[in-house]
């Protein structure tokens, strides 16, 4: 496959990571939950940028290529995008609404991991106003459009408008697969170039569907099925299947986000014009930079690291033809991006 422009369309989010030392238990009645009424005390917020979108494409970003990012956001999120814009994404199509707030998750955990949790959609609601048309008049026209999570109906009229004009585009359903209903999933996947989703999510996908695993490969070009610590499958409708295990990990901080870094070195690889395995273990390397440390953007490393630890875990073949591909990000701040704040 040829480069070409990758639109991004998904969640933009942020996380709001409040932290209890005590237990949520010794505050609440239980007799009395109908009249709850309660306040903690928190010790430490950490916010962290995160949503599917935003997520694959700074790690496309990361990798050399200008992703094109495509989702709703409020007025609060010049930060935000001025961090994705110093790391390589174009966010001139991002929607911004005039009343909501970005979309975001606030959760409180205590000292026995117990979690009161929130999400507030706001301006991700008002992705389904945005069309795709003039974004690829203005970038050229996409080698794909990756569909993530995001507002179901935005979800919806994206994959419509891939049909329409003939735009390839990838079914990535994730989180929305537990809300979505049979007619909706088969509506997002069928004709997809690539279904991308983890073991468990493409057994929903078989059971709301009514397919067989078999049907759906033949309603998409590839199936990407990522197996956690056992790596990645990528089947396509000819039966070729090709497995490719997971990249070593050095430590293991925190899973969020790892799904979407596999994303992004996946297609990445795909943009440079490599082979699936090759693909796959690209993927997988990236990947392993997010579990190793705590948020989705916070991972770091040179070109040179990069290919080592790929050549490390798959051979110095695949590692000497990214090394011609994989240019070096340029210069920036810290990639530390959590605000901590102590009380």
């Amino acid at each position: 496959m040829t480069s070409g422009t990758l639109l991004i369309a998904g969640s933009i989010a942020t996380d709001h990571l409040l932290t209890f030392s005590g237990k949520f238990a010794d505050s609440l009645v239980v007799d009395q939950l109908d009249k709850l009424s309660v306040s903690f005390l928190v010790d430490d917020l950490e916010i962290r940028r995160g949503g599917v979108a935003a997520n694959v494409c700074f790690g496309l970003g990361r990798l050399g290529l200008r992703p094109v990012l495509v989702g709703a956001v409020g007025e609060d999120f010049d930060e935000y995008r001025s961090w994705l814009e110093r790391h390589n994404v174009d966010c001139q199509s991002v929607h911004v609404s005039e009343s909501l707030h970005t979309a975001r998750f606030i959760g409180t955990t205590d000292a026995d991991m117990a979690q009161f949790a929130t999400f507030y959609a706001g301006a991700m609601s008002e992705a389904r106003q945005i069309e795709l048309g003039p974004i690829v008049s203005r970038v050229g026209a996409p080698s794909y459009v990756l569909i993530g999570a995001d507002d179901p109906e935005a979800m919806r009229r994206h994959t419509h408008e891939c049909r329409e004009r003939g735009f390839p585009f990838i079914a990535d359903c994730s989180q929305q697969l537990a809300f979505g209903d049979g007619e909706l999933i088969r509506d997002l996947i069928d004709g997809a170039a690539i279904l991308i989703s983890n073991e468990y999510e493409s057994h929903i996908i078989e059971k709301k569907t009514g397919w067989s695993a078999e049907e759906i490969l033949k309603r998409v070009g590839m199936q990407v099925t990522t197996l956690g610590k056992d790596g990645v499958r990528v089947s396509i409708a000819d039966k070729t299947s090709v497995e490719v295990g997971a990249t070593p990990e050095l430590t293991r901080a925190d899973p969020t986000g790892v799904g979407d870094a596999f994303r992004a070195g996946f297609l990445a690889a795909l943009s440079w014009g490599l082979q699936l395995e090759s693909a796959a273990q690209v993927g997988c390397t990236l990947a392993a930079y997010v579990v190793e440390t705590v948020g989705t953007q916070e991972y770091d490393f040179t070109s040179a690291e990069f290919c080592q630890r790929l050549g490390g875990a798959y051979g110095p073949e695949v590692a000497a033809e990214v090394a011609t591909h994989l240019a070096a990000p340029k210069a920036s701040e810290s990639q530390r991006v959590t605000t901590r704040s102590s009380s």
